[in-house]
């Protein structure tokens, strides 16, 4: 008799230990370094983290706290960003394609050759943020604050409308065929930029804005909304 409670006893001991195993898994797939994190961090506190080249692809992050988090080389395609607090983050060389950042926070965020191609950033903070370097080819940047905000060597054929880039650097940028209809760029540094084919109708930089106010950006014979 004591036998077979011992073989019970030991029974129910090892179903026990892979009931915990089985709960333990999405925690170890969560952890694990080249795994898939297609799951709702919708809120979630993910501040100061290692997602360093992490796999966040689709993934919901919207409203999350990603405060000071190093997602340099994180896959982030087509993930859901709006709102969230990437304020001092580090995206560098991360993927950002199709990414919602809509109202997102990026205060001295580092994008340094990240690509954002087709991201939406509308109403997005950036100021003081880094993007020298980045791809931002077709991104909705309308409303955008990039104040202060390093766009250098980016590429840039985007839509800036109403944006505010005062202040910003935009030393050999690529905005050809840019819309940037009713943007401010006081202040900005335009040294190199080809705005080729750009359209700057109802921009900023001093009423009545001609192509003498360009400092020394290229590609000004083919720019819309310049009165000379």
């Amino acid at each position: 008799m004591n036998h077979i409670r011992a073989i019970i006893t030991r029974i129910i001991i090892a179903a026990s230990v892979a009931l915990c195993a089985i709960v333990a898994v999405p925690d170890l797939t969560f952890a694990a370094s080249n795994c898939n994190l297609k799951r709702d961090l919708k809120g979630a506190d993910l501040s100061r983290c290692d997602l360093n080249h992490a796999d966040l692809r689709g993934a919901n992050l919207s409203g999350a706290n990603l405060y000071s988090a190093d997602l340099r080389g994180a896959n982030l395609t087509g993930a859901n960003l709006s709102g969230a607090s990437l304020n001092r983050a580090n995206l560098s060389g991360a993927n950002l394609s199709g990414a919602d950042l809509s109202l997102a926070y990026l205060f001295e965020a580092t994008l340094t050759g990240a690509d954002l191609t087709r991201a939406n950033l509308i109403r997005a903070d950036l100021m003081w943020a880094n993007l020298s370097g980045a791809n931002l080819t077709f991104t909705i940047l309308t409303f955008t604050i990039l104040r202060g905000t390093n766009l250098s060597g980016a590429n840039l054929r985007a839509s800036f409308t109403d944006a505010n880039l005062r202040g910003a650097n935009l030393t050999g940028a690529d905005l050809t065929g840019a819309n940037l209809e009713g943007a401010n760029l006081s202040g900005a540094t335009l040294t190199g930029a080809d705005f080729t084919d750009a359209d700057l109708s109802g921009a900023v930089r001093r009423p009545g804005m001609s192509r003498a106010d360009m400092d020394g950006a290229d590609g000004l014979e083919t720019v819309k909304g310049l009165i000379d």
